[in-house]
């Protein structure tokens, strides 16, 4: 086995990419083969064994004090962890400190800087709320 393993939302993506390679290679494959073939991969019996191995906690560089990248409001950003909790399987509220504040006002009449956010993000990092143009309010770097 494999020491480092991907997260959850990580192990799917691989499957995805797995399928969608395979069709356009001309041999299609299902969905739950894909996470077969991926868990095989990482050294498991099966899909169900990979899934009982990784948990449904948060990716493995989530950890309050670690630092963290990606984008508030499509602002970039970096910063530590202060709080995480688990909402539902995949989904956690996370409070983040950000190194540098990020203005999430797009207009040039006014300013509104921010230092701390706080957002729920499912298992591929982002939150389900969105922008206008239809960014995540909240992304961040899984991988």
């Amino acid at each position: 086995m494999n020491t480092q393993l991907p997260s959850a939302a990580q192990a799917k993506g691989e499957a995805q990419l797995l399928r969608a390679k395979m069709a356009k290679d001309g041999t299609p494959i299902g969905h739950a083969k894909s996470l077969e073939l991926v868990a095989h991969q990482h050294g498991f019996r099966d899909w169900n064994t990979m899934f009982a191995a990784i948990g449904n906690g948060p990716p493995k560089d989530w950890a309050i004090g670690d630092k963290v990248s990606g984008t508030y409001l499509s602002q970039p950003f970096t910063a530590h962890v202060v709080s995480i909790s688990c909402m539902q399987p995949g989904w956690f509220r996370l409070e983040l400190h950000l190194e540098e504040a990020v203005d999430v006002v797009t207009s040039e009449g006014f300013s509104n800087y921010r230092s701390r956010i706080r957002g729920v993000v499912g298992p591929k990092g982002h939150s389900i709320e969105r922008t206008s143009d239809g960014k995540a309010h909240l992304q961040i770097d899984l991988w």
